[in-house]
C-alpha cells in the first residue's frame, strides 16, 4: 500500500542518515570516515587526488565498475596490506562495493590504520540506479614520490589509458580488435595522445577523432604524422615537455630477428617512457629485447609485448624485464601467448598479469 512504502522510504532515510552520522564519526585512531550519496561521491571520486577502490571479489569487478577504481577485494586475508602496499596514508581513499555493506566495513578498517576514507552509501547499485556510468576495463593505480596517484587504465591489446593530476593521456587508441570501444562515450576528450606507430593495432583515425585529436595534443613518429598531415613527430632519442610536469622521451622499438625486421624497421617506431613527479612508466611498443634497453633506467612500471613474432617471446620478454629491472611489470600486446610463466622467471620484479585481448 502506499502508506506502507512511505513507511518504509522514511525508515530508508532514517536509517541512511544514522549510517551517515556514524560514519562521519572518528575511529580510535582519529581518522574520519564519511559516507556520501552518490552525488558527493561521484564528486569525491573526481577528485585527482583520491585512490578510488571497488572493495568486491574480482569477479564482480569484472562485470562492471566504477571509471578509474582499482581493485582490493575485501574478502581476501591480506587486503589492509594490498592496500597499504599500494596506497600511501597521505592519499584519500574512496571505497564501494555492491550495496555499501563490505565497503564500509572496509573504510572503518582502512581509517583505523591512519587513512581518511569515504564510503558510497547505497554501493554501485545506488550507483547505477542513480544512471551513473560503470566501466569493463582494468585500472592499475601507482604514486609519484609526492603521493599523487597515477591511474594506468588497461584498455586492450597494446591500448593505455593514463590519468595524471585530470589529465587523461591516451597510448595507442583504437576503436576495434577484440574489444570494441567508443571513445566518444567511454572516455572525455584527451589532453595528450601518444602513438607508438602507423600499423592498425595502434593507430586508429576514428578512434582520434572520438578523442578530440589534433596538431597540439598528438605526439607520434614521422610516418603516422605523414599520413595524417599534421602531428608533433618525436624520433628515437627526442623529448619533449607535456601538460601536468610530465616528461616524455620517446625510444627504440624495433625487430631486429632474422625474417621479422620488415614489421617493425630500425628507427622508425617509438616506444615512450612517462616521468611524472619521479614515477617512470615505460611503454614499450612493438619491439623485441633490443640493446638499446641497457640504457633504460630507473623505471617503475614498464608494459613490454609478448606477442611472437611480431614483437617478443616469453624468453626476450625475461631477459628484456633483466636488463631493464622495472619495479612493476605488466606484460601487454599479447594476444595467446601463454604468460604463466613469468612471473617465477622474475622473482624479483612484480608481475601483473592483466587480461587485455
Amino acid at each position: 500500500s502506499k502508506s506502507l512504502t512511505h513507511i518504509l522510504l522514511k525508515a530508508r532515510k532514517a536509517i541512511s542518515l544514522f549510517t551517515a552520522l556514524v560514519g562521519a564519526m572518528t575511529c580510535a585512531c582519529g581518522a574520519p570516515v564519511t559516507n556520501l550519496e552518490v552525488a558527493d561521491f561521484e564528486a569525491k571520486a573526481a577528485d585527482p587526488a583520491v585512490f578510488l577502490v571497488d572493495v568486491r571479489t574480482p569477479e564482480e569487478y569484472a562485470e562492471g565498475h566504477l571509471r578509474g577504481a582499482a581493485n582490493f577485494d575485501w574478502n581476501a586475508p591480506d587486503f589492509l596490506e594490498q592496500v597499504q602496499a599500494a596506497c600511501p596514508k597521505e592519499a584519500p581513499v574512496a571505497v564501494y562495493c555492491r550495496t555499501g555493506r563490505r565497503s564500509a566495513e572496509a573504510a572503518k578498517a582502512l581509517a583505523k590504520a591512519g587513512y581518511a576514507v569515504c564510503n558510497l552509501l547505497g554501493g554501485i547499485e545506488g550507483w547505477q540506479a542513480a544512471g551513473k556510468p560503470v566501466t569493463k576495463y582494468a585500472v592499475e593505480t601507482f604514486f609519484t614520490g609526492s603521493g599523487l596517484p597515477v591511474r594506468i587504465t588497461l584498455i586492450k591489446h597494446g591500448t593505455l589509458e593514463i590519468v595524471y593530476k585530470g589529465l587523461s593521456i591516451h597510448i595507442d587508441p583504437v576503436s576495434g580488435l577484440s574489444i570494441p570501444t567508443d571513445y566518444a562515450t567511454e572516455f572525455p576528450k584527451a589532453d595528450v595522445i601518444l602513438v607508438t606507430h602507423e600499423h592498425g593495432d595502434h593507430f586508429d583515425r576514428k578512434a582520434l577523432e572520438a578523442l578530440g585529436a589534433n596538431a597540439d595534443n598528438l605526439v607520434t613518429n614521422a610516418r603516422v604524422a605523414e599520413m595524417l598531415g599534421w602531428g608533433a613527430v618525436m624520433a628515437n632519442g627526442d623529448s619533449r615537455e607535456l601538460p601536468g610536469d610530465i616528461h616524455l622521451d620517446a625510444v627504440p622499438a624495433y625487430n631486429y630477428s632474422e625474417g621479422r625486421t620488415n614489421f617493425h624497421p630500425q628507427g622508425r617506431d617509438n616506444g615512450f617512457i612517462l616521468t611524472l613527479d619521479g614515477l617512470r612508466i615505460y611503454v614499450a611498443g612493438d619491439t623485441e629485447d633490443i640493446p638499446e634497453m641497457a640504457d633504460i633506467k630507473d623505471i617503475d612500471v614498464a608494459f613490454l609485448p609478448v606477442n611472437q613474432p611480431y614483437t617478443m617471446t616469453v624468453d626476450q620478454c625475461v631477459h628484456a624485464a633483466e636488463v631493464i629491472q622495472p619495479k612493476v611489470l605488466i606484460p601487454y600486446h599479447f594476444s595467446n601467448t601463454d604468460l604463466s610463466e613469468l612471473p617465477a622467471r622474475l622473482p624479483g620484479i612484480t608481475v601483473l598479469l592483466r587480461q587485455m585481448q
